[in-house]
């Protein structure tokens, strides 16, 4: 089995490229939902958080208030360090498992994990290809406003607090380009999708 790493900076449309890969049939596991997974009310993931970081954490209904843990973290890198060194190891754990399942059921199928911070966790070295999603700049920063309705400030600061675009370019096998919009975007994806099966079938 092929298993596909793949990743992006904030609002570059990883969400959207994920759909589409699903509408073709390859299976996608999103990290974002493994990552609530980890750290839901009872888990020992939420009790390690809670320890490193205290209950204020916690919403009234026992869940993690995400948006009160990234407000903390984006603001102090050593923070943030501590919240991954929590969270990456669990998900490594739950994609490998999933991994596993899929290579059972589909030994020369193709698998993707979509995570968004798969190249500064180390995680994209578990993986047989890596596809990043990108788009220019400026349509990235008008994208975040428009969908988080952050002003531009915000917005840049979400932006530099995570590795640069190309950067991340460097390390890719395979490169989506978001920037014409979604036909142009949903033409590479199903090119793509087509490549990684023929290497799986090989």
């Amino acid at each position: 089995m092929l298993t596909v790493g793949l990743t992006g900076s904030i609002a570059v449309g990883k969400s959207y490229v994920c759909g589409i890969m699903r509408e073709l049939g390859l299976p996608v596991l999103d990290a974002d939902v493994t990552a609530r997974e980890v750290v839901a009310p009872g888990t020992p993931g939420l009790a390690a958080v809670v320890q490193a970081f205290g209950a204020e954490i916690l919403r009234e209904d026992g869940e993690m208030d995400r948006s009160k843990v990234a407000s903390i973290v984006f603001r102090d890198a050593e923070k943030l360090r501590t919240l991954n060194s929590i969270i990456h190891p669990l998900v490594f754990k739950a994609q490998d498992a999933w991994l596993r399942e899929q290579k059972v059921s589909d030994p020369n199928g193709v698998a993707v994990v979509d995570a968004a911070l798969m190249i500064e966790s180390g995680g994209y070295k578990r993986f047989d290809k890596l596809v990043v999603v990108w788009c220019d700049p400026d349509i990235q920063l008008q994208r975040l406003m428009t969908r988080n309705g952050f002003d531009e400030e915000t917005a840049k600061m979400r932006i530099t607090s995570q590795m640069p675009q190309d950067e991340k370019k460097r390390f890719a096998d395979y490169l989506i380009d978001t920037s014409q919009g979604f036909e142009d975007t949903r033409r590479q994806v199903v090119d793509l999708t087509t490549r990684l099966r023929e290497t799986a079938s090989n």
